[in-house]
């Protein structure tokens, strides 16, 4: 058929699954606009009100659901404002499509000044993605389309990107559009290295599990696995709910640093184990086995005594397969969880105000309820006890950390679940980074709840210069606006709770309302909460 670039990579987004994009329109890519509102039947196109939000939201839609979330920004400065989320999709393993514009095929790499222009954009991009393309006429989108889509649901799933340039977009000639690909090949699994695995774990006498992200779409086999060897499961932030929060088995990852010193086998399913392995410390009598689809991140924290390299869903089927002829007897795992459980409630006892608010906000979402997290108080103490029951619903920036992604982020996943409700907790500092995007939750009639955490200061930091740095206090205080106040000029609803009890009541109002809430919190200065996250060494040095 005759079309546009724009039609020509508009539809190949469809038939690739798409069915929503986050984005802002600009001169770059009118003709791709022009092709979304041909198409506004079967794509949602969410505008948004910055390119940070847009690639949030895209972000936020594909850690919630395992789909590819979409994004589509103007090249230049646009692209670059939405690194920090790329950033994030890259850190937590997120498929993430970015749709870039770009100046005229002409102009690229001249140096004219053109609007927008920036040195090698594509080079640029390619460093910060997985797969990078630039589409160079209509009938290379359905190809690229087709490529970056093998790129996001094969290995490694980290974010791509797509650039377009203005003319190629207006520009009409023939295009064949392509069939999607829904099956792709996934790497075998050595059934050597499953053989040692399984001789491995079936004499061992303590072992334990530890999954990160890559575990998702392998939770059946991982509990079964569980169950087999009646070992803990300790889930870092990327993981949780990936085994309920509630199962016996289940363990954050303080409780798994009181086991680490009595463990003899480790299984680590889809993890950096960084900083885990360096920072807790390793000696000959603990032998570490990988599985991983990625072979350079199996060995990266340290040689393992087994790398099993592949799907996580495929290699726990096969060692559930070879376990059962090797297992031998063992202490009951779930007694030693329970020591290392109590023990930690021990040691956090000290952040009972901000684990007060968790159990607030766990009580009043709902199991399938998805929570997005923060770099605030409320949230660091988040990470090891909220009771997280379903996969995919407990939201993190994992390493990298990028303040301010949760608001955002939380929209595009109440957008890409529609059904289900979402919570955001911000700090005032983090919440101000994406307070534009209460426009588009209003706009939208997003129906989600962003609790902001209130101490006028980035707190962490200020703790940390008052107590680390002799009371240097810079730059760490903030000017706040009234943000019951503020919520209600958006549109929004706007609420205020002093306590945890007060919190629960705030929360069931909102998920009562069409459209979205904002609740404050007001805090003092609260617990620190580190010793619980930056755990140390509890093994000697390998000899």
């Amino acid at each position: 058929m005759r079309m546009t670039g724009g039609q020509a990579l508009v539809r190949a987004l469809i038939q690739n699954g798409v069915d929503t994009i986050f984005g802002i329109p600009g001169v770059q890519l009118d003709h791709l606009f022009n092709a979304f509102w041909d198409e506004r039947n079967r794509l949602r196109v969410v505008q948004t009100r910055h390119e940070q939000g847009s690639a949030y939201m895209a972000f936020g839609y594909a850690q919630s659901t395992g789909r590819v979330g979409t994004c589509a920004v103007v090249p230049g400065p646009g692209l670059l404002n939405a690194t920090a989320a790329l950033s994030t999709a890259w850190a937590c393993n997120a498929p993430v499509l970015c749709i870039s514009g770009q100046i005229p095929s002409s102009a690229i790499g001249r140096g004219f000044g053109m609007l927008h222009e920036i040195p090698d954009q594509l080079a640029l991009i390619q460093g910060l993605t997985k797969y990078a393309a630039r589409i160079g006429a209509p009938a290379e989108a359905p190809f690229l389309v087709r490529e970056a889509f093998r790129q996001l649901s094969t290995g490694r799933r980290r974010p791509v990107e797509l650039e377009i340039a203005l003319d190629v977009l207006a520009d009409t000639s023939e295009v064949a559009l392509l069939e999607a690909e829904t099956e792709h090949a996934r790497p075998p699994i050595d059934a050597e290295r499953i053989e040692a695995a399984a001789k491995l774990l079936g004499g061992a006498k303590r072992p334990a599990i530890f999954v990160g992200g890559g575990i998702h779409g392998a939770e059946a086999p991982l509990a079964a696995l569980a169950e087999m060897l009646d070992a803990p499961v300790v889930m870092t932030r990327n993981a949780l709910g990936a085994l309920s929060s509630r199962h016996r088995l289940a363990a954050s990852l303080p409780v798994g640093h009181k086991l680490w010193p009595g463990l003899d086998v480790v299984l680590a399913v889809g993890t950096r184990l960084q900083p885990l392995v360096p920072a807790w410390g390793l000696d000959d009598g603990i032998k570490i086995i990988r599985i991983d689809i990625d072979a350079e991140e199996a060995v990266r924290a340290g040689r393992p005594a087994v790398a099993v390299i592949g799907e996580a869903r495929d290699a726990l089927a096969l060692l559930i397969e070879r376990l059962p002829r090797h297992l031998g007897a063992r202490a009951s795992g779930a007694d030693a969880l329970a020591v290392a459980r109590a023990a930690v409630e021990r040691d956090s006892a000290t952040l009972a105000p901000q684990k007060a608010y968790v159990a607030a906000i766990r009580a009043e979402l709902p199991d399938d309820g998805i929570l997005v997290e923060e770099l605030t108080q409320v949230g660091y103490v988040a990470r090891f006890t909220w009771e997280a029951t379903r996969p995919r619903s407990y939201i993190t920036t994992g390493y990298q950390g990028t303040l301010g992604f949760g608001f955002a982020t939380a929209i595009g996943a109440q957008i890409a679940n529609p059904g289900r409700k979402v919570v955001s907790i911000s700090g005032d500092g983090g919440f101000m980074y994406n307070v534009q995007e209460l426009a588009t939750a209003v706009q939208q009639k997003i129906g989600l709840v962003a609790i902001v955490f209130n101490d006028n200061a980035y707190g962490n930091v200020r703790r940390m210069q008052e107590v680390e740095h002799g009371g240097k206090v810079l730059a760490s205080d903030l000017v706040n606006p009234d943000f019951v106040r503020l919520a209600e000029s958006f549109g929004a609803m706007g609420l205020r709770a002093e306590t945890p009890d007060a919190l629960r009541a705030a929360l069931r109002r909102g998920f009562a309302a069409a459209g979205p809430t904002l609740i404050e919190v007001p805090m003092k200065a609260m617990p620190d909460p580190w010793h619980m996250l930056h755990l140390g060494r509890v093994r000697p040095p390998r000899a």
